[in-house]
């Protein structure tokens, strides 16, 4: 291909780029005007939504970067979660006196690391695109810089970052030097017969690296602090777009790159998914604060979406798509409930703070439910759909084990989604709550909608459109 036609390919992380240098230096200039740079960045990413979307498909740059069914569904579904994160994290943070025109660009950056994430065709753009979008969530993560938690947040994940970065680093240099290619294609004509010992284990430490970044347990450690300290609508960030980029990237790297080492990586990929699913259920019941209670949440989550992954078929990868899409819309909707929650000046983030909460705030208790049912896979909810496809894919690769023990898990996991029920219905309230920012409030509310009835007419599209995009990652 020519080098305009690779452009071509290019255009959402082109729009991204460029929008993301242009309102840098707008804010520069005009710092004051935060919310215009707010407004223009989800303009950016609206442009790059659509040009993700109705773009063409292909190979550019050597094969360096893939646009495909693939990409275009996995960018569609982050550039639209990232744009929902800015007005939510932009009022959050003007109503703590912290106007921060960087919030929004930082979104931005962090969307063109993701984008080339789900584009990535080889392992140099692997590790290009990784590192983009962690570096600005490092940044994120304490952008509370007058808060303590939020500071210590943004270290603790910097430096565990650094260490799934060099397990990448390492696990991409030994694929590369028993394969002889950094390219996705030419590793995976190197271990169509079979995978050397070498492969493997550069395989793992991608492995490895990549789990971290889905915070899947044993790699998990660095996610109920971030969560905790960091500011609860960076939190929404975080637990929702940059997990399905990392779980599509995983989809990417496997099915096309070693495919033929599929019994292999199958193995690794059930014990990463049952080990999470039990962290993430039994860890949780000790939790009283509900940002670390959803760390452990997420936690398990992301096990059921590995589960998915690892039934190493087109039907594992498509319910590991509509389970994410479906998980996002959730944890969002959670989290932007959760930053509308004051009483008396003070951020409502424990179980106990939740106490009355029906009484003083139906609308947010209600949205609040929903989420936690659907969390919990409780029919007709979201998460109870996401669920089903997974264990059915599960059961159709052969792997009725790890779906019962999913299955357990989520039996496990329900109490502490019940406890937080109870409390906001049946306890008595502590105190007045004050009056929820109108953004926070309709952003939960209009989430807690999609989740359940609005989910039944939206599956109909979303679960073909997975399963287009599952189809372009080579596994049969």
């Amino acid at each position: 291909m020519t080098f305009s036609a690779d452009l071509g390919l290019a255009y959402p992380e082109l729009i991204l780029a460029i929008g993301a240098l242009v309102l840098l230096v707008a804010g520069a200039f005009a710092p004051k005007a935060s919310r215009a740079v707010g407004w223009a960045a989800i303009a950016v990413l609206a442009a790059a939504a659509y040009e993700a979307a109705t773009g063409p498909f292909g190979k550019g740059f050597s094969g360096g970067l893939i646009s495909d069914a693939g990409s275009a569904f996995a960018q569609v579904a982050i550039y639209a979660s990232s744009a929902i994160c800015i007005p939510l994290g932009q009022r959050w943070f003007e109503r703590r006196g912290v106007d921060n025109f960087e919030f929004p660009v930082l979104i931005v950056l962090a969307a063109l690391g993701m984008g080339m994430m789900v584009s990535a065709g080889d392992l140099i753009s692997l590790y290009v695109g990784v590192e983009l979008h962690s570096l600005a969530l490092y940044v994120l993560a304490a952008m509370h810089r007058d808060n303590a938690r939020a500071s210590e947040a943004g270290l603790k994940y910097f430096v565990l970052g650094a260490l799934s970065s060099g397990l990448l680093l390492y696990g991409a240099s030994l694929v590369y030097g028993f394969a002889g290619s950094t390219l996705f294609s030419d590793i995976a004509a190197a271990v169509h017969n079979g995978a050397s010992t070498g492969v493997l284990f550069g395989l793992v430490f991608l492995i490895c690296g990549l789990a971290f970044k889905v915070s899947a347990a044993p790699f998990h450690m660095w996610t109920p602090d971030v969560y905790e300290g960091a500011p609860t609508p960076v939190v929404a960030f975080f637990a929702a777009a940059p997990k399905l980029a990392a779980m599509v990237l995983f989809a990417r790297l496997l099915g096309q790159g070693f495919g033929g080492a599929m019994i292999q990586w199958q193995q690794v990929l059930v014990a990463l998914g049952l080990i999470s699913i039990a962290v993430g259920a039994f860890a949780g019941l000790a939790q009283r604060n509900l940002k670390r209670l959803w760390a452990y949440s997420s936690i398990a989550n992301v096990g059921y979406a590995i589960i998915g992954l690892s039934a190493g078929s087109a039907e594992g990868v498509q319910s590991m798509l509509t389970f994410m899409v479906l998980y996002m819309v959730d944890v969002t909707g959670f989290f932007a409930c959760l930053a509308a929650l004051k009483r008396q000046g003070r951020d409502m983030e424990t179980i106990d703070d939740m106490a009355g909460l029906f009484r003083e705030q139906p609308g947010i208790a209600l949205a609040m439910t929903a989420f936690s049912l659907s969390a919990l896979g409780l029919p007709p909810f979201s998460g109870f759909w996401a669920k089903v496809f997974v264990f059915k894919a599960a059961l159709a690769a052969g792997l009725p084990i790890a779906a019962v023990l999913g299955l357990v898990g989520s039996v496990v996991a329900a109490f502490y989604y019940l406890r937080l029920i109870k409390v906001m219905w049946f306890d008595g309230s502590v105190g007045a709550t004050d009056t929820p920012p109108v953004e926070a409030r309709l952003i939960g509310m209009g989430l807690a909608l999609f989740s359940f009835p609005v989910v039944l007419g939206a599956l109909i599209w979303i679960y073909p459109a997975a399963g287009r995009a599952a189809h372009a990652f080579g596994l049969a």
